[in-house]
């Protein structure tokens, strides 16, 4: 049955996303991070649905070039010149025919990266690519989080099998991202039911990211926390809350969660943590060694033999930081770093011309929390190998689109984005500073 069901949606939808390329991509990125197939078991699971649905787009993105331009923006020039490095670095690698596998699998994420950035154009696309990104990952964020209470914390929770996210470190850096992006939704959602359904897939998904015991999830929800905790404008009542929040989810989990939490302080007794610094001081050896790293793979017991200082200790880099340097060298990690660094500038540019008024402080709002979301993939980041992830692409899919959104003006033409104007919307309308030549918006 639900084979059939998957089947039936996607064919009725191909067509239009044949008509509209950003439904195309909504239903690319509904694949690309829920992987709805692999929750059948007859025919559909291993039915080839993200190649189809890859080739509609790519259709309709050449039938509708002039509605879909490719933006001059800085992030994705660092994108396309990173993935043109890792292409180089792949001819150069170590073991060109594994290299060139994985290679491929990045090749098809970031084409739909650009295809994603040429079709949001309009407010209600982007909103509508953000909730498709929310309830992807966010599915697994509140089974997680039911599943974490249910059992008190003790059995651990993993994410979907043959993904990015399988891992438990790694679906709790994903939960950890798109908590920020529930509650700009939650901020700009006129129907309260809508809010409070959100707030609840937080809390939940906030319990699913400690139910992972992950330590690097957990890290990085400090973070964003606290991020958080410094742009409210309310931080002695904003720190009571979160305080008193976060000390009731420690307090709910076991004695077994709590110790391996204590890991953090005694690292240097841990195999795991002491097996990840030797992988991040080979990548540093292999990135000194050769200009263009090692290729992909680089967890071959060959290399560590070759550059490890520990060689018996096979680790992956658990860091998107010495990931990106050991399998692409220092040049691959410089755009890697630039192309965060440059969507970071952006929101802070967002921000500051959507405060100017009333119509465009949806974007300031977002802005603020696209923010949260890449502090917790750079805090997280740093002991996980995600250099890939797609989630953390959309992020910046959606910076390039909202920064266009507003240098065109949109807010001119489009009455309201996916969301009817309503109630919420003017929570949003916060005085602000005058802009130059005029007077401040109410």
């Amino acid at each position: 049955m639900r084979d059939i069901l998957l089947t039936l949606i996607v064919a009725g939808l191909l067509p239009f996303a044949l008509k509209h390329t950003w439904i195309g991509v909504l239903l690319w990125t509904w694949f690309s991070l829920m992987n709805p197939h692999r929750m059948t078991w007859g025919f559909a699971s291993s039915a080839p649905f993200a190649q189809v649905i890859a080739v509609v787009t790519l259709v309709s993105l050449l039938f509708n070039l002039r509605r879909n331009r490719l933006p001059a923006d800085l992030s994705l020039i660092f994108l396309i010149l990173f993935v043109g490095w890792m292409c180089l670095s792949t001819m150069n690698a170590l073991f060109v025919e594994g290299s060139t596998k994985d290679l491929i699998t990045v090749l098809k994420i970031q084409l739909m990266t650009v295809i994603a950035v040429m079709a949001l154009r309009e407010r209600r696309h982007i909103e509508a690519f953000i909730v498709v990104v929310l309830v992807s990952v966010g599915f697994y964020g509140v089974k997680g989080g039911l599943f974490t209470i249910a059992s008190g914390g003790s059995a651990r929770v993993w994410g979907p099998v043959d993904t990015f996210i399988h891992g438990n470190n790694e679906l709790g850096l994903a939960l950890t991202m798109i908590i920020p992006l529930a509650n700009y939704l939650r901020l700009v959602s006129p129907n309260k039911w809508v809010r409070r359904g959100l707030l609840v897939s937080m809390l939940l998904s906030a319990a699913a990211v400690l139910g992972t015991q992950s330590r690097g999830a957990l890290l990085a929800i400090a973070a964003m926390t606290f991020v958080l905790w410094m742009r409210s404008s309310r931080k002695l009542l904003g720190g009571i809350v979160l305080l008193s929040m976060s000390a009731v989810f420690v307090m709910l989990m076991p004695d077994s969660w709590s110790d391996r939490m204590r890991t953090i302080k005694t690292y240097k007794q841990d195999d795991s943590a002491m097996g990840r610094i030797n992988a991040w001081n080979m990548a540093v050896d292999i990135a000194n060694d050769r200009v263009t790293g090692a290729g992909f793979l680089v967890e071959r017991p060959e290399i560590f033999l070759r550059y490890a200082e520990r060689p018996e200790w096979v680790y992956t880099a658990h860091s998107i930081y010495f990931q990106a340097l050991g399998e692409h060298g220092w040049p691959g990690l410089i755009l890697f770093l630039a192309i965060g660094a440059t969507a970071s500038w952006t929101t802070i540019n967002i921000r500051r011309q959507a405060r100017r008024r009333p119509e465009t402080m949806w974007a300031y709002e977002l802005a603020g929390m696209l923010q949260v979301g890449m502090v917790g993939y750079a805090v997280g980041g740093a002991f996980l190998s995600l250099t890939y992830l797609d989630l953390a692409y959309n992020l910046v899919v959606v910076v390039i689109a909202t920064k266009y959104w507003l240098r065109e003006e949109r807010w001119k033409t489009e009455s309201s984005g996916l969301f009817k104007a309503g109630a919420p919307m003017g929570n949003l309308h916060r005085p602000t500073k005058p802009a130059a030549g005029g007077q401040a918006h109410a």
